[in-house]
């Protein structure tokens, strides 16, 4: 497709992510290379999870190597294994199912909210068997799933809820932030998260015995306590290190500016494509904040360009995007054929990212949309 007349393309790229460092970061990783060491080795994890428990309201942190490492954790600290089925949306990263599967339970595949991209109760609801044990609601894109309505189904079914608050700092229901609604909730600070260190991850809980199994499971099995190298049960390995650590202390202290340039580049889109054709933008429910982690949209089904069509004119224009995650149950790793959720399928076919990253300007993300004005015309 060429050009369209009256818009420049850029020599630099647009990226779909980018993190935001300023001095704060350099100033703990200095720091914890010069004296990380000996007695102060985990200065900085202690202060990660400080703050982490500060900012969430939420008793207990554990940091790990990454998001997926803490469901890892959390799925064997609640005695998941086979025989179980655990709930999961189809929209998602395939970590928050393949944890399941890495203990021996059956990942169920949910339906989402065709606004929100997040899990559907009605979906949870009409799966739920003698067999469920646990609901992994996601909280997609740092859009919160409905969880007053995911608590209640749980509780009325005895049923365990682990959080995939991925991309959910700063997402909330309510007044109370995603990841602390249930047993457990798991975060990430990849380098395309609002929270970005690179990798790593971070799981919460208020629940004190659970926390003690988390604890044991993430130190090979051993015991937190006096008895030094004792193995109790089955456990992982999956930790975060100091210098990590100093660099996630850094990003939270800028993270109240990290947030506000992800709802002003989220409004920034809403504003420019309010007259697109066929073209929807995706936002939170009523229930909830979303945390605008990736700005996403979907294409009507009379499109005159298909998803992959469009991303490659994008990507003519100097535009970098991402396609929606897939619906999940297609992969054939589960071993089994499962039929894909409808709303799931159309946003695995039709929906997308757009450049999300704390960094965009406002002219970026005018010439983002006259773009796609121009192309879906």
């Amino acid at each position: 497709m060429s050009q369209p007349v009256g818009i420049k393309c850029p020599r630099k790229r647009i990226l779909t992510a980018g993190p935001l460092n300023t001095h704060w970061e350099e100033k703990y990783v200095l720091d914890a290379i010069r004296t990380g060491v000996d007695e102060r080795w985990d200065e900085y994890l202690k202060r990660f999870e400080s703050r982490l428990s500060q900012l969430l309201n939420v008793r207990h942190v554990l940091l790990t190597s990454s998001c997926s490492g803490a469901m890892h954790i959390a799925v064997m600290a609640l005695g998941l294994g086979p025989g179980d089925e655990v709930i999961v949306p189809e929209i998602t990263w395939v970590a928050s199912a393949d944890v399941v599967t890495l203990v021996g339970a059956t990942p169920v595949f949910a339906d989402v909210d065709p606004d929100t991209w997040c899990i559907d109760p009605k979906s949870v609801e009409s799966l739920i068997t003698a067999r469920t044990r646990c609901i992994i609601p996601v909280h997609v894109y740092g859009h919160p799933s409905p969880m007053s309505e995911i608590v209640r189904i749980a509780e009325e079914h005895g049923l365990r809820v682990m959080e995939d608050a991925a991309p959910g700092i700063g997402a909330t229901c309510g007044d109370q932030s995603v990841g602390t609604f249930g047993d457990f909730g798991a975060f990430s600070f990849q380098g395309a998260k609002t929270v970005a260190i690179g990798q790593g991850g971070a799981l919460v809980t208020d629940d004190e015995e659970l926390f003690h199994a988390a604890l044991t499971v993430s130190d090979h099995g051993c015991p937190p306590g006096d008895r030094k190298f004792w193995i109790e049960r089955l456990g992982v390995n999956y930790p975060m290190s100091n210098i990590q650590a100093a660099v996630g202390l850094g990003q939270l202290q800028h993270l109240d500016a990290l947030l506000a340039a992800k709802r002003r580049i989220f409004g920034w889109y809403k504003k420019g494509l309010e007259k697109a054709k066929r073209l929807k933008l995706i936002d939170s429910g009523s229930w909830g904040q979303s945390a605008y982690a990736m700005t996403c949209v979907i294409l009507a089904e009379d499109s005159p360009v298909t998803r992959d069509e469009l991303m490659a004119a994008l990507d003519e224009r100097n535009i970098d995007t991402r396609p929606a995650f897939p619906a999940i149950s297609q992969y054939p790793i589960w071993g089994r054929t499962v039929a894909p959720q409808p709303n799931a399928l159309a946003i695995d076919q039709r929906g997308m990212n757009l450049p999300s990253g704390v960094r965009l300007a406002r002219t970026q993300v005018d010439y983002i949309c006259q773009c796609l004005r121009d192309i879906l015309t």
